[in-house]
């Protein structure tokens, strides 16, 4: 299919912020289907995209290599793969809306919870536990196959953590990896990435790797403090996006 020129720039913007977010900016993977969205269904946008957050995930972990904390990685991995499992057997039972409204809620609910504590001067740091990870886990693959919004469960499991941010940013690198090669074959199976797809993805892969590296850069160099400021803004955003997706959807 012949796309135009106005097409490609979103593409290629969509591609750039996807990349930026695997590279440890997660605030800005939000505006990739939105933008897409604009030229495309957003069903095949999703699914445009999807080689994409593969492709910057590949680059990430290799940007974060040995930067990652494997007990969450072995406690979230298997949770994610329960939640996609979940997600494919459901997916034409639930509506849409309905899961993003339950990952709105429940992002606003820990960012509440977050803000209380911060109030009271409760700084102390949460283990990374096997029922809460199972259950988070879960939800981000769950939430990540239907929606790609798998980020507000899992930061609300991570972030009482408290652990260093190229740590935090590793891990997040390697568990949607992860969650995002396991909705590959669904993908296919719903048309939502061809033949056609993948040849755009082949034409848009620099632009991933290079938003992977800026991303990265942009990590490396923001204070601690700061980059966790980002990361609860982002999440807050999100949130908020989706609850005007809902509302709109619904009106």
């Amino acid at each position: 299919m012949e796309q135009t020129a106005g097409f490609w720039i979103a593409a290629a913007a969509a591609t750039f912020f996807i990349g930026m977010s695997k590279g440890g900016i997660p605030m800005v993977a939000m505006l990739g289907v939105p933008i897409l969205s604009i030229f495309i269904p957003p069903g095949m946008a999703a699914g445009l995209l999807l080689p994409m957050y593969i492709l910057a995930d590949a680059y990430a972990i290799w940007l974060f290599r040995g930067q990652y904390s494997l007990r969450n990685i072995r406690i979230l991995v298997p949770a994610g793969a329960i939640g996609v499992l979940i997600a494919f057997v459901l997916v034409s039972r639930v509506p849409v809306e309905a899961t993003k409204l339950v990952v709105a809620l429940i992002g606003l609910g820990y960012l509440a919870d977050a803000l209380r504590k911060r109030l009271k001067r409760d700084y102390r740091a949460r283990d990374a536990d096997v029922l809460r990870g199972l259950f988070w886990g879960a939800l981000s693959g769950f939430t990540s196959y239907i929606s790609h919004a798998g980020g507000p469960p899992y930061q609300a499991y991570m972030l009482p953590q408290k652990l260093p941010k190229m740590t935090f940013a590793g891990t997040t690198a390697i568990v949607f990896a992860c969650i995002n090669w396991m909705k590959a074959p669904t993908y296919v199976l719903a048309g939502q990435l061809t033949w056609d797809s993948l040849k755009q993805v082949a034409v848009l892969a620099p632009v991933a790797l290079l938003g992977a590296w800026a991303g990265f850069r942009f990590t490396r160099l923001l204070p601690e403090r700061l980059f966790f400021t980002l990361i609860y803004s982002a999440l807050g955003l999100l949130c908020l996006k989706l609850l005007f997706e809902v509302g709109a959807a619904w009106l």
